[in-house]
């Protein structure tokens, strides 16, 4: 490219060449490359093993299939519940009920992790479990909130849990 007469070799920017391709060697046949780099990774018997595998599994290599490859057994189902979800229930509202008669517990039934139906049942155990703590102590109360709770959340998960929404 000329400028005011005078010629200026081919570059890309300030200072960098112009960049020419090269050609690259043409790479080695597949066929040839797949044993040696095989036969460096895996023992022959293992090769000879995979080789057996996909024979009788129908991938032979002239298109014929061997036998059948035996079935897989079906997936195992999948395993119960570890913990009946009234058992959850039952915990999670016994221990902020607790929280609430002692004093403790601060926040609103979603800062606890309850729904609003746990919470119900919550308030419900507290206002039944105050005036025993208040004639025969917090044990007898806690035993109150431990009783009233288990029914309740037996009753709300009867039927196979609470059908109100996500949120009860």
């Amino acid at each position: 490219m000329e400028r005011g007469g005078a010629t200026r070799p081919a570059v890309r920017g300030p200072g960098r060449p112009l960049l020419t391709t090269v050609p690259l060697p043409a790479p080695p046949a597949l066929p040839a490359l797949l044993p040696s780099v095989f036969t460096r990774a895996f023992p022959a018997s293992l090769l000879a093993a995979l080789a057996t595998v996909l024979l009788t599994a129908g991938c032979g290599p002239s298109g014929r299939t061997g036998t059948p490859a035996p079935s897989l057994p079906p997936p195992p189902s999948p395993s119960p519940s570890a913990t009946a979800s009234e058992d959850v229930c039952a915990r999670i509202v016994t221990h902020w009920a607790r929280e609430v008669l002692d004093g403790t517990a601060y926040g609103d039934y979603q800062s606890m992790g309850l729904s609003n139906g746990q919470y119900d049942i919550l308030r419900d155990a507290v206002a039944a479990a105050r005036p025993v703590r208040e004639h025969r102590g917090a044990a007898a109360a806690h035993d109150v909130i431990g009783r009233h709770v288990r029914e309740a959340c037996a009753e709300r998960h009867r039927a196979g849990g609470p059908d109100e929404g996500a949120w009860r």
